[in-house]
């Protein structure tokens, strides 16, 4: 059976969001869309839900999923609905739902039922992204609160910016927030990951921690409080060949990588069809049998080359670590012309296995 596999552990994801609620001060949602950023959502919201204030999720085929493995928690639609068609799924499973757009506010008035619709009332601060004007926002409230069949709003907006923690956007964003609710009922979402590590003013009733839960940190640099986070994901194959290639000859595809020395190659059964960063380039570390090491040669679709030269104690069946604990996922994004959040989404084919369920 091939080596490769990606291990979840359960324990790091559940002190994430013990450490995302605590920095709140209040409820937190857990964002498990993109199956859970690539950890696995079903798996990740069973985990979470005795503890959980609820999940979110980008669209209802997700949460649907949810439903169907019996998860019971508050369930919130991030894009809200795509066509008010979906209205009467949203009231048959429960779901709460964000709602960012006027059209979306008129298929709310003109369903007919007897149930409470939970809504996220969605303002635009700035994102430009979904959401409502501060004119159109204010009017919406109104609107909804006036409908029997809907229950008290939350009120919600995003934040562009608050990755980068000397930028006055985040500031903005949350003045704003705070003068378009200013005297409305309900209560609010404003704080994503970046903001609940960075943005210590910045605050709100419900947070929705999403990259922090899965033990990455959102910054560039170093974050004494995302030193707080543990990986969830370690993802790990094994040294399937050993080859030695002498002064001058190249290894793999394109060339990238032309011995200096005497080389010790070890061939590992993972590549880019798994997930790994095609392009990361000679030098990305690695761990080899738990002693940091490098990664050269471009990487293939199902291997890629490390070198192992300087790891006599290396050889056919070693363990070899492309993130986790070391290297970490944020580590390794920059070195590879990627982010931190596309590195998980992007595993596939890789069985997941869950440390401590």
């Amino acid at each position: 059976m091939r080596p490769a596999r990606a291990l979840i552990d359960l324990d790091a994801l559940r002190h994430n969001y013990r450490l995302a609620r605590e920095l709140g001060g209040g409820k937190a949602l857990a964002v498990v869309k993109a199956d859970a950023y690539g950890h696995g959502a079903v798996a990740c919201a069973r985990a979470l839900e005795p503890e959980a204030d609820g999940f979110a999720v980008a669209c209802i085929e997700e949460a649907l999923e949810l439903r169907q493995a019996g998860i019971q928690a508050p369930i919130l639609l991030l894009e809200g609905f795509f066509d008010a068609a979906e209205l009467p799924l949203i009231v048959e499973h429960r779901l709460w739902c964000a709602i960012a757009s006027p059209w979306q506010v008129e298929a709310v008035a003109d369903l007919a039922t007897d149930a409470v619709l939970q809504l996220w009332l969605k303002l635009d601060s700035g994102m430009h992204r979904l959401g409502l004007s501060p004119e159109d926002f204010r009017a919406a409230h109104a609107r909804l609160s006036a409908l029997p069949h809907v229950g008290p709003l939350v009120m919600m907006s995003h934040l562009a910016r608050a990755d980068e923690l000397e930028h006055p956007r985040t500031n903005e964003q949350a003045a704003l927030f705070a003068r378009t609710v200013e005297g409305l009922a309900g209560e609010t979402s404003l704080c994503n990951s970046p903001a609940l590590l960075g943005w210590p003013q910045v605050r709100s009733d419900w947070v929705r921690p999403g990259l922090m839960l899965y033990g990455a940190n959102p910054f560039p640099d170093h974050h004494e409080l995302a030193q707080r986070l543990r990986p969830v994901m370690t993802l790990e194959s094994k040294v399937i060949a050993v080859r030695e290639i002498e002064p001058g000859e190249p290894l793999g595809y394109g060339a990238r990588f032309v011995a200096q020395r005497r080389t010790r190659v070890g061939v590992v059964a993972m590549g880019y069809a798994d997930g790994y960063p095609q392009f990361a380039p000679n030098g990305t570390p690695v761990m080899i049998d738990g002693v940091r090491g490098s990664l050269i040669g471009r990487v293939s679709m199902d291997m890629l080359t490390v070198d192992l030269t300087d790891h006599p104690q290396a050889g056919l069946g070693s363990v070899v670590q492309l993130w986790g604990n070391e290297p970490t996922i944020a580590e390794l994004a920059p070195r590879c012309g990627t982010s931190a959040y596309r590195l998980p989404c992007g595993l596939k084919r890789v069985p997941r296995s869950y440390l401590n369920p």
